[in-house]
């Protein structure tokens, strides 16, 4: 089949857009695709076409409007410049007007209407706005597509009840982990690593990741909790964010007496060496589709701390893996006491646990699920094709 793909960044680092890479890279040779995005890590550049979309990346509400408005012409450009037609077009969420699967990784609806807490400053306006405008689309978009393809089911059905969405239009595919490639190597030197952030073997060191949205991720929880005086010995790797976003978090941090035991170590383009380093993961988000990197940490062997939100509540198992918390700060200082006072060897068990949890959700099952989902996709095409035939042999 022809595939166009519609998504801003189709890079690693991106979290809807590594899905994508691992699908085309699976896939690229078994299908025809034209990939229509801002940016583009191309893993096939033999076999995949990239239109890039010149559109500004910040800010994302910004990055929203831009795209609904370039995408389709550089769609049509390339249309007319080729004369291709394409079997699916596959967009992410409400990005584009147009096409007929939407990939949805996040209900912006659903959390506007039961999560969102209001953003401070210029930056909280704007995220504000970037979700409105995608909620607005989604009542347009979703009950548009013939098909709507979600990472867990707790998403499919919060599209199901917020955007009326019928059921037989949702399918879950769980989101890719590179499992082997999340395990720690023998020669990784754990004690090392610590030591050049001035951790010390003795630290129990809990380690966050998020590109961005620390409010919402629950950054300011941890700060709270680590303020507990029976939490002093714990220290904590933040790792994710532009400068713009830490430097509040770093005068949070002083303002709360805890800088010295919190390191901001900003985007990573490889955030492994980090868990290794680590005891735990702790994320007390407020919202999730699927949460990729608490399936990363749980592929790291780091017990999990986190509430059971969706595609968090398919891994964590509270007392074997991890514990489940709430997002409150009691909740997540009852959940750091319990872990740091773990022996060092029911700790690593709760890791090794938490590893072959995620082991469910491999890329190779994640290409499998979309294998088939093309492959049925083809079917219908084919016999929609058959029917249109003998319609138009009956008539002549």
């Amino acid at each position: 089949m022809r595939i166009a793909i519609f998504d801003y960044k189709i890079i690693a680092a991106n979290p809807s857009g590594g899905c994508h890479l691992t699908l085309l890279r699976s896939l690229a040779r078994e299908h025809e695709f034209t990939v229509f995005s801002v940016e583009f890590e191309n893993p096939d550049l033999t076999a995949i076409t990239w239109v890039r979309v010149p559109a500004p990346t910040r800010p994302l509400a910004l990055l929203f409007v831009a795209f609904h408005l370039l995408a389709p012409w550089m769609y049509l450009l390339h249309r007319l410049r080729t004369g291709k037609k394409f079997d699916v077009v596959q967009s992410v969420e409400s990005n584009l007007g147009f096409g007929s699967l939407v990939y949805s990784h996040f209900s912006h609806t659903t959390y506007l209407r039961r999560h969102y807490q209001v953003g401070r400053g210029i930056r909280g306006m704007f995220r504000w706005l970037d979700h409105w405008l995608h909620a607005r689309m989604e009542n347009f978009r979703y009950p548009a597509a013939q098909l709507i393809v979600t990472p867990s089911a707790g998403l499919a059905e919060e599209l199901k009840h917020d955007c009326n969405i019928a059921a037989d239009k949702v399918r879950v595919i769980s989101n890719p982990i590179a499992i082997d490639r999340m395990s720690r190597p023998a020669d990784f030197n754990r004690e090392q690593f610590r030591g050049a952030l001035g951790l010390s073997p003795a630290d129990f060191v809990l380690a966050f990741c998020a590109l961005g949205q620390f409010e919402r991720k629950g950054l300011p929880l941890i700060f709270e909790s680590l303020t507990s005086p029976s939490l002093a010995e714990v220290k904590l790797l933040v790792v994710g964010g532009e400068a713009d976003l830490i430097t509040p978090y770093q005068k949070r941090a002083h303002a709360l007496g805890i800088e010295n035991r919190v390191r901001f170590v900003g985007k990573q383009a490889d955030v492994r060496p980090f868990f290794w380093c680590a005891d735990a993961f702790v994320l007390p988000s407020a919202y999730e589709s699927f949460s990729l990197v608490t399936y990363e940490a749980a592929a790291a062997g780091l017990p999990i701390l986190a509430p059971p939100l969706n595609g968090i509540r398919d891994l964590l198992r509270d007392g074997e893996n991890g514990f489940l918390l709430s997002c409150t700060v009691a909740s997540v200082i009852s959940a750091l006491t319990k872990i740091t006072s773990l022996p060092k060897s029911d700790l690593q068990l709760m890791g090794a646990s938490a590893k072959r949890a995620a082991s469910g959700f491999s890329e190779e099952h994640f290409a499998d699920g979309w294998r088939s989902l093309y492959q049925a996709w083809n079917g219908a095409l084919a016999a929609q094709q058959s029917s249109d035939n003998d319609f138009v042999l009956r008539r002549i």
